[in-house]
Order: C-alpha cells, then structure tokens, then sequence
C-alpha cells in the first residue's frame, strides 16, 4: 500500500518520489514519455495546474495539504490502475499541439509527427498538397496537425467508431480548424465514394495477434479497435492497399504505418517497392507508395 511520508512537500519531491514509485511497480512508459521522472513530472505538473515546461526556479516550491493530496492521488492512479498518464490527464500531445485523449481513443504517438511538423520534406513538395485524408483517425491527431501545419491543405478525417470522432470533433474545434476539417464516420473507404486525395494518411490497426496477447497492461485501457490489426497484424493493412487506388489522384502518394508488422509485410509482398520512411528522433515502420506504383503493383497486393 503507498503511503506518503510527511517529509514529501516540494514539487521536486513528488516528481522524486512518484518516478521512485513508479520503477518500483515496474510500469510501463510508452504513451507519450519513456521514463519514470518525466511520466511523473507530467503528472505532478498538472495535478496543481502548471505548464509542463515549468522553469526549474520553481521546483522547490512547497504543496499545499490539499494539493499534496490531489497529487498523491493522481500518482496513487497511475500505479494501481496502470491506466496511461495522458488517460488521467486527459490531455496529450502531438506535433506540438494540444489534443484531448480519453479511453474512447489511442493516445497519440506516431513518429507521423515529425514528418507533418517537416511539411513532409524530403518525400513530398507541400505546394503540391491541396486534400488529404487521414484515415483510421481516432483522435484526429494526424490529420489536425495536418491542417496546423499546411494551412492551405482542406483534410478529411474519416473512422469507423462514432466514439472516437466524438473525440476528433472536440479536438477540432480546441484547434478552431472547423472550416477545414471534414469528419466522416466511416469504414475505411466506404462512405468517400467519389472522393479523390493528393495525399492519404493511415495509422491503422498493425498490431498481430500473438503481439497483443503480451502486450503490458497499460495497453488494455486503449481500445481493441484500434490496435488488433488480426493474426499478422495485416488484415487492414492490405484492405486499405486494395482500395487506395480509387481514392487518390493520379500522381497522389499514400504512407501507412505499420510499426512491428513491418517485416510481414515485406514478406507478404517482397516485389513492392515501399518506401520506408526514417525519422531522426525514432519511429519506423511507415511507407509510402505513390498512385502509379499502387497502379502497377495493384495485382499483386489483391
């Protein structure tokens, strides 16, 4: 059982203790930070209301008893629970924007990112992108940034779950993109008939079977929905490569991460020339194809 020892009062105490704690009970970090003492900063931070960029000056500035509770609270959550900091937060982000997560969503963390914050140089010319779709969207998070960072970009976000574009509308409208942004219930393609995009974007369910049976508990308060890609993790995966064709301009450009399944979908497909994207600050496991290679290697991925 925690219990918080009186000595425990300066905000650099919490994030001490609640990081100690947090090795302790073995979590795990992969949802926004890969450490204890950020996971546990992040939290302390915004239990009492403070920027996470808080200047260090300010560190050893003492709780109040109220707020010691509140903050013991939060981190008591995260050990018992094993429930993700963003959950409790209700907050994460992604691209350097702000986006409201909840159970209904995965909480954002695609090396995508940094390709949108790159406009996505070296691998495409901005100027040439006018309509994207970001497909599987969840929270909206891919294609928001989209809109943030090419601003003369209109972006379709298109999901099956109602539940989780109840999410993307309340992160719209926190970016004010409602005059850009079109959200469409969706399964995969279905209901965008007749639509054509320079480019579409897809983080789709990749995790295989086998993968999402060990996976640690912290994964268990995100939806199946949006991780469980089937026994090889590439049942959408090539639902989505059978259809994109129909749904892109002739010299449009599709990228999809597929994160670990990466390597059976070079083996399912050895003759396709993917392109597998690199990010400086980590991340693999994305492609992209171009209309006219999809168009010629069509045969193949059906």
């Amino acid at each position: 059982m925690l219990q918080l020892n009186n000595s425990i009062r300066t905000i650099r105490d919490f994030i001490r203790w609640g990081a100690s704690r947090f090795n302790e009970a073995q979590l795990f970090f992969g949802h926004g930070t890969d450490n204890a003492i950020d996971e546990a900063a992040a939290l302390v931070l915004h239990a009492i209301h403070l920027p996470p960029n808080l200047s260090p000056t300010y560190l050893g500035a003492h709780l109040t008893e109220s707020e010691r509770e509140i903050v013991f609270t939060l981190l008591e959550q995260r050990i018992k629970m094993r429930t993700p900091a963003s959950y409790l937060m209700r907050r994460a982000w992604f691209a350097g924007i702000e986006m409201y997560v909840d159970e209904r969503v995965l909480i954002p963390r695609s090396p995508l990112a940094e390709l949108i914050e790159n406009q996505f140089s070296p691998y495409l010319k901005a100027e040439q992108i006018h309509t994207v779709l970001d497909l599987c969207t969840g929270s909206g998070c891919i294609g928001i940034a989209v809109a943030a960072y090419l601003p003369d970009t209109e972006v379709y976000l298109a999901d099956i779950s109602p539940d989780a574009l109840e999410v993307a509308k309340i992160n719209v409208a926190k970016a004010n993109l409602e005059s850009r942004i079109h959200i469409v219930q969706s399964d995969l393609f279905e209901n965008l008939a007749g639509m054509r995009y320079d480019l579409i974007l897809c983080n789709p369910p990749y995790v295989a079977a086998d993968e999402l049976a060990i996976l640690p508990e912290e994964y268990a308060h995100e939806p199946a929905l949006g991780l469980a890609g089937g026994p090889d993790g590439l049942d959408l995966v090539q639902s989505i490569l059978g259809q994109a064709l129909n749904y892109l301009e002739p010299d449009g450009t599709i990228v999809v991460e597929v994160g670990s399944s990466a390597n059976a979908l070079i083996e399912a497909y050895p003759d396709v020339p993917f392109t597998w994207l690199h990010f400086e600050r980590g991340g693999d496991g994305v492609f992209l194809l171009t209309a006219e290679q999809l168009a010629v290697y069509l045969n193949r991925i059906t």
